[in-house]
């Protein structure tokens, strides 16, 4: 009898372990399943640079798509300064990480930043990024009536005049420095002997350009159409494989005989590194469904740029490529401070 007693209470105590662990293991599931309760309220799309350049006109394409789609309003606010750092910072490391502050990043507040930085303020570490957005094709402009007809001759004056290129970038980490440097050093030109000017924006850049203070404006074509337009400067050249359909009078880099330009412009959205990684999750499940709006592919060709959708883990991935490739284009031509 007690030989019996004993097995009944190994069974029952079995049982109730068994159960047990079915209990917390559907405790751990559900738990696991449950969506975080986001968006309830206004968010912030902080763009480190200023109005009216392509980081900022496609933060606003952005921020009418997310706001229809989640039905919650989504703000643009301008940061402009220190090439993109001032709202990168405030963004990255100022702000609550809990989604409701959004970096409309770029290569001069990431890739360029860093690679042209000996002790940067602000790593790719300090991001988590979410999907990249657009890309946009370099351009090379001077004034409507600038001596050169063509960008070679553009080039062997600069190669005999160094010192009267004057060109505007945000910063001397910027998207213009790289470009304007990678350039050069296919022509075997000393980077320091030009001169940088600072710059708020592509819209400033250019607007420099047009008055006659700077020779050089190295932006995307989206960003230098209106004043191309409107007559007052001319494209060059530009970067891209083929040549663009907005322009398409313009020749690439290569046909006027350049090879190896490897700048363009991208921009995308990154988080705090400690922003929660559902929210991150759902705003690259957003971005990528957007990229496939037929609306939203019009806005981004009223603004010159071309959807090119990364999901966060290649966009983290090509951001630290490209990371190292400037870096390499920074130490070469001495951006690297």
């Amino acid at each position: 009898m007690k030989k019996l007693q004993s097995i009944f209470a190994g069974i029952l105590l079995t049982t109730v372990f068994l159960s047990g662990c079915g209990a917390n293991s559907k405790t751990t599931a559900d738990k696991s399943s449950e969506s975080i309760d986001y968006p309830t309220r206004q968010i912030e799309l902080v763009v480190p640079f200023a109005a009216g350049g392509g980081v900022d006109l496609a933060a606003r394409a952005v921020a009418d798509y997310v706001s229809k789609e989640w039905d919650q309003p989504v703000v643009v606010t301008n940061k402009p300064g220190g090439g993109g750092i001032i709202g990168a910072q405030y963004a990255l490391k100022e702000a609550k990480a809990d989604g409701y502050t959004v970096l409309v990043n770029n290569n001069s507040s990431t890739t360029m930043y860093e690679a042209g930085n000996t002790n940067p303020t602000i790593t790719s570490k300090d991001n988590k990024f979410a999907a990249r957005i657009a890309e946009g094709t370099l351009a090379y402009a001077v004034k409507a009536d600038g001596e050169w007809e063509n960008f070679k001759e553009f080039s062997e004056w600069v190669k005999a005049n160094p010192a009267e290129l004057t060109w505007a970038s945000v910063g001397p980490a910027g998207f213009s420095s790289f470009g304007v440097a990678e350039w050069l050093n296919t022509l075997d030109i000393d980077f320091k002997k030009t001169a940088m000017v600072s710059s708020e924006g592509a819209s400033d850049s250019a607007a420099k350009v047009a008055g006659g203070h700077i020779v050089l404006a190295v932006h995307t074509v989206g960003e230098l159409a209106p004043l191309v337009e409107a007559g007052k400067i001319k494209l060059l050249a530009v970067q891209s494989e083929e040549r663009s359909p907005l322009f398409p009078e313009v020749p690439t880099v290569k046909e006027e005989g350049f090879e190896g330009l490897t700048v363009k412009w991208w921009t995308g959205l990154s988080f705090a590194a400690n922003t929660p990684d559902e929210i991150v999750e759902k705003w690259n499940q957003t971005v990528q469904k957007m990229e496939n709006d037929e609306q939203f592919i019009k806005q981004l060709e009223k603004i010159k740029l071309s959807p090119s959708y990364l999901n966060s883990n290649d966009f983290t991935n090509d951001v630290k490529e490209e990371t190292d490739r400037y870096t390499k284009i920074a130490e070469e031509t001495g951006i690297r401070k």
